[in-house]
């Protein structure tokens, strides 16, 4: 009895271990040379895949350089000859041989379709689990935060600090599916605080003349897409700026955007809405509620060596008040330093047509700071 429950216990081991094995056949890569690599595809994008070996770690290979590629897992492929959807493609098997991917989806002729026509190959889980992908308030964002300062200390005393926040979370957060809706949120803080001692000192002492700079801009955007490359928009935006005399400007605006660029070197968009707008000012007869609009327009390019530039122009014309106009512009570079930190040269201008008297029009800032980039 002992022996007939040891062979059984050892034959019901021995199938779980075959039916293991048979259930992580690798898939091989033949390399037109006659190389062999076996591991497992993980994803495709254009003429390359990305392929998984315990041996050599993650590679990206060209197609060209692939002569046989035998998957053993279902694989979902996007055609670039086919706008992308929201619409389930039905994951298959595939096998690329002569320069074609085979695709066979059960209950479905077999497919041949040119390596020049691949634009995504990804796992049939992980395409189905991001079509239905609903991420949390906290995930999916990405941006950077970016810090400064500078200090004297002699006769005269000056601090100052600048930070800032960029935030963007788009849905999905794959580019094999359409874009859904965007939140973009931004916060700019320069703050300065001088103390000069009065020369000569008078009798009795005169107190130290303080001089404080305080340029405050906070804003949130909420983007859903009606195409491809359009959207519609909600967004408002807060500003503080002391040197102008303003003490706060708040714009609750709607309205709509459209991608006019989009390649992986740069992208650009306009945007335009209409809003309610309230100017409020240190002298409180200068305060005002504003109906108007926000022409805008967003450019970013990617350089070589990993820099990055960016630009970006509003205009904020009021329909009740057309002396109560607005207008800023930004330009900034970043120059990666070590892996996520970058150093970020920004000249930023803010013109304000309507300040209180004795206040300039122009609020000007040149910024060097230290960004992390997550």
């Amino acid at each position: 009895m002992a022996r007939a429950l040891g062979a059984a216990v050892l034959l019901a081991t021995t199938l779980a271990a075959a039916g293991q094995a048979a259930a992580h056949v690798p898939d091989v890569i033949v390399f037109t040379n006659g190389d062999q690599l076996t591991g497992t595809l993980e994803h495709g994008a254009g003429d390359t895949v990305v392929f998984k070996s315990d041996m050599a770690g993650e590679l990206t290979i060209p197609l060209a350089k692939i002569k046989e590629l035998r998957v053993a897992g279902n694989y979902a492929l996007l055609r670039k000859s086919q706008p992308l959807t929201t619409q389930h493609v039905l994951p298959g098997s595939i096998a690329l041989k002569g320069g074609a991917i085979q695709l066979t989806v059960p209950g479905t002729p077999v497919q041949t379709i040119p390596v020049s026509d691949i634009a995504f190959l990804v796992d049939g889980p992980t395409y189905t689990k991001q079509l239905a992908a609903e991420p949390g308030l906290f995930h999916a964002w990405k941006g950077n935060v970016n810090a400064g300062a500078s200090l004297v200390r002699s006769t005269e005393s000056a601090t100052t600090f600048t930070v800032g926040v960029s935030l963007e979370r788009a849905i999905p957060t794959v580019p094999y599916l359409p874009a859904r809706n965007r939140t973009l949120f931004n916060l700019d803080e320069t703050y300065g605080r001088q103390t000069q001692p009065v020369i000569p000192q008078t009798t009795p002492p005169s107190p130290d003349v303080v001089t404080t700079t305080s340029i405050f801009h906070t804003g949130a955007e909420r983007d859903e897409y009606l195409s491809a490359r359009g959207f519609a928009l909600a967004s408002l935006a807060y500003d503080h700026n002391y040197a102008q005399g303003l003490n706060l400007q708040q714009v609750y605006g709607f309205g709509f955007g459209y991608t006019l660029l989009q390649t992986t070197a740069q992208h650009l968009e306009v945007k335009g809405d209409l809003h309610y707008e309230r100017q409020s000012f240190q002298t409180p007869a200068n305060n005002q509620n504003l109906i108007g609009a926000t022409l805008g327009e967003n450019y970013l390019r990617h350089l070589p060596r990993k820099v990055i530039f960016t630009e970006s122009a509003t205009v904020l014309p009021a329909f009740n008040n057309a002396s109560a106009f607005s207008a800023n512009l930004a330009a900034g570079i970043a120059l990666p330093v070590y892996k996520r930190l970058s150093a970020n040269f920004t000249t930023l201008d803010n013109y304000l047509n309507d300040p209180p008297a004795g206040y300039k029009k122009n609020s000007y800032q040149f910024l060097t700071t230290v960004a992390y980039s997550f």
